[in-house]
């Protein structure tokens, strides 16, 4: 076995970089480890061209249950199955960062596959991207690398850390389930990037200010460089020769006649490109080209198209500060918010409008039992109380296609969405709810994610959620000319600006801060003057929305659904939840059973939530309080009684709970036997007179009700007056059967 290894220190920790014969039959390899995580990368590009196209890049990041030391899944199923949520946002992550840097024009299949061998203190997709990095700038396969990831957080609402454990990141954002920062403003933030400019970024944060992420843009960049010289320096002494490849060149017949046809076309536009303006240019040039150019390939004639109209949207907003659609560079289009009004079954709904971007969010509440488990190498047996799940029906776009299922786009989208709304959500001690947002994209013309966001929030506010506040999305794009170095910030792009431009920045906050952000590009980076501009920018923006949702619902509705549950709570001693649960889970089923109530969730520290409809969580819980409630001396009840003695009768006066009811308590005279005064099944009025060191409870009837002997036709035993004696006195001990 051959190896050589490579290490370098960064926030603190060392991060190694093992090269060695594993996967000698890929193009390139890596093993990279930082405490005890550990991921192995490898790359393979295929010999053939595709027929594409598109460049043909795949990236999988693979969890195996081994890497956490767990056999998880099933109890019939023991081996990995789809990915998880949180592979599939992991390896949308490396992709992001490496798309950008293969040569254009590039049509061979690559695939670079992420294996996770080991985790334990730190989040492997950090490990991920830097390997990815490695592993293909080693190789043979052509690409302007390396790039370079590092994950920046911030602790008590100050500090950064550079590369932060899970420990230190604490629950908020290194855990699907969430959670409330302990000590002011936290953030969580992923950038990646080169040579001094950031090419992408993912932002969890508790309403930071755009003054903070922009600080740890630039301290996340600094960190970046000393990753990028440590990797040059592995890639001069590893790195194999690159396969020739040189971008095709553009065909003069093809340029002509573009500019014979297409020219007078885009003029006449005088500027102004919608969708549909842009679909029936392609298509006027696709048919007239192909007809004139009979021997042409249809990927050339189509490329070149993309690449004249690339250059229009460009050349409009950096020479002319123009845009396709007439919009000033930093205006937002048409807004319209709706919070309800779409059907009364419905627990909550949001319907907002962007332009030609409408987004419907319908919004459930369920109780603690609804809530997702989560079980993966990252998280066992964790609870996720606040779900967002977004479609993206093709019709939105126009289009035929198959319907249901997912893929990774609607995945990280629903992700973004949620991870933005989250922050916002009130304590599970003040709101016990399960939340389950589902986005429906009714139609879509530039970023839907933060459309989700916007209807997410009325939604959230029409279900009655009490919310901190609300929460508005916007995405940026940038125009920029790599020769000049000139640019153009560009407020809520869409159509040929979103598939045209440089940066697509989505930006959602409050009016406080930023919660979520995320950034992909097109070209190899945006500098933080850019950032910082697009932030400041984005704000603007946010606020404008936020206006109008306010002007929609102001606030949450006092009161939720009243087709939504009722979830009521109580607090059990930890030694009585077993008395609740009963073997085998008898008490708790019975009480379920019994009163009709939806579920009953016991946590460990014995906090208890019933969840039900017209009245069924109201009498669950009495049985639980009933069952668990600690006795006091003189407290007064109605029980039957349930068992006689010669001495004495034994009266319910809880679920599971009886005292015993002393002849001499019965009467205020002596009377002879205690049959002669109850029998089984008899409801009487008792009072708890004294409970004794064992925790029995002696019980009276005649100091709950003295008339009660005489209402009952009792009298004095033959010779008998005022009871002072008999098998025991009140303090006395007694004897059980």
């Amino acid at each position: 076995m051959q190896k050589k290894e490579y290490a370098l220190e960064i926030g603190g920790q060392t991060m190694t970089a093992e090269f060695n014969d594993w996967a000698d039959q890929s193009n390139g390899s890596v093993l990279l480890r930082m405490g005890n995580s550990a991921v192995l990368a490898t790359v393979v590009m295929s010999n053939r061209e595709s027929d594409k196209n598109y460049f043909p890049l795949s990236v999988e990041y693979e969890e195996k249950f081994y890497a956490a030391g767990a056999i998880l899944g099933s109890r019939f199923i023991r081996r990995e199955g789809r990915p998880s949520d949180e592979a599939i946002l992991s390896g949308r992550v490396v992709d992001r960062t490496i798309r950008p840097l293969f040569p254009k024009g590039l049509k061979r299949d690559v695939q670079v596959i992420i294996t996770v061998l080991s985790i334990e203190d730190y989040d492997t997709d950090i490990l991920a991207i830097n390997a990815a990095s490695l592993a293909i700038a080693t190789s043979d396969i052509p690409w302007n690398g390396p790039v370079s990831a590092v994950r920046i957080g911030r602790i008590n609402g100050s500090e950064f850390v550079v590369n932060p454990t899970y420990e230190q990141r604490g629950a908020e954002y290194s855990h699907p389930t969430g959670g409330d920062p302990e000590n002011g403003e936290r953030m969580d933030l992923v950038a990646c990037g080169k040579d001094g400019l950031i090419n992408m970024i993912e932002v969890g944060a508790h309403e930071v200010s755009e003054d903070v992420l922009s600080d740890a843009l630039a301290n996340a960049s600094e960190e970046i460089e000393k990753i990028q010289a440590w990797q040059a320096k592995i890639v001069a002494e590893l790195g194999k020769e690159k396969q020739a490849f040189a971008s095709p060149a553009d065909e003069k017949e093809v340029a002509a006649l573009f500019e014979e046809i297409m020219n007078p076309k885009l003029a006449a536009q005088n500027g102004r490109i919608d969708r549909h303006d842009l679909y029936a240019l392609k298509s006027t040039w696709m048919q007239e080209a192909s007809e004139k150019l009979p021997d042409a390939n249809p990927q050339t004639l189509d490329g070149y198209f993309e690449q004249k109209l690339d250059e229009f949207v460009h050349k409009l907003a950096i020479e002319k500060d123009e845009r396709v659609d007439g919009r000033a560079l930093d205006e937002v289009r048409t807004l319209h918010a709706q919070a309800g009004g779409i059907s009364p079954i419905i627990h909550g709904t949001g319907l907002f409008y962007r332009g030609a971007t409408h987004v419907l969010a319908a919004l459930t509440l369920g109780g603690p039992g609804d809530a997702q488990l989560v079980d993966t190498i990252e998280f066992q047996d964790a609870k996720k109380t606040f779900m967002l799940h977004y479609n993206f029906p093709p019709f939105s776009v126009g289009e035929t296609g198959r319907v249901g299922g997912f893929n990774r786009r609607m995945t990280g989208h629903g992700a973004l969405a949620e991870k933005s709304l989250r922050p916002m959500l009130p304590d599970k001690e003040k709101f016990p709810y399960t939340i389950r947002i589902v986005s429906e994209c009714l139609a879509s013309n530039g970023s839907t994610s933060m459309g989700t966001v916007c209807a997410g929030t009325l939604a959230l506010m029409d279900a009655g959620v009490p919310i901190t506040r609300p929460v508005a999305g916007i995405a940026m794009g940038l125009m920029s000319d790599s020769k000049t170095g000139a640019y153009k910030i560009l407020t809520d792009i869409q159509g040929p600006e979103d598939h045209h431009g440089d940066m697509d920045l989505k930006v959602a906050g409050t009016s406080e801060g930023v919660t979520g952000a995320q950034m992909d590009v097109k070209v190899e980076g945006v500098s933080l003057k850019a950032l910082s501009e697009a932030l400041a920018q984005a704000k603007k923006a946010r606020l404008e929305i936020l206006g109008v949702i306010a002007n929609a619902l102001a606030a949450p509705r006092e009161d939720i659904s009243p087709r939504a549950p009722k979830i009521l709570t109580t607090k059990v001693k930890q030694g009585q939840i077993g008395l609740v649960i009963g073997p085998g889970g008898k008490t708790i089923n019975g009480i379920r059973d019994e009163t009709g109530c939806d579920d009953i969730t016991i946590e460990e520290d014995g906090t208890i939530f019933v969840t039900g409809k017209n009245g069924t969580a109201e009498a669950a819980l009495k049985q639980i309080v009933d069952l668990t409630r600690d006795y006091l001396v003189g407290e007064r009840f109605e029980g039957p009684v349930v068992r006689m003695l010669d001495f004495g009768a034994f009266v319910k006066i809880g679920p599971n709970t009886d005292g015993l009811v002393h002849v001499s308590e019965i009467a205020p005279f002596r009377i002879g036997k205690i049959s002669d005064a109850v029998a089984i099944g008899d409801v009487v009025p008792v009072v708890i007179k004294e409970i004794d060191e064992k925790g029995r409870y002696n019980l009276s009837i005649k100091a709950a009700d003295p008339e009660w002997a005489a209402r009952k036709g009792l009298k004095p035993e033959q010779g008998g007056g005022e009871y002072h004696g008999g098998q025991r006195s009140s303090n006395g001990p007694r004897r059980r059967i």
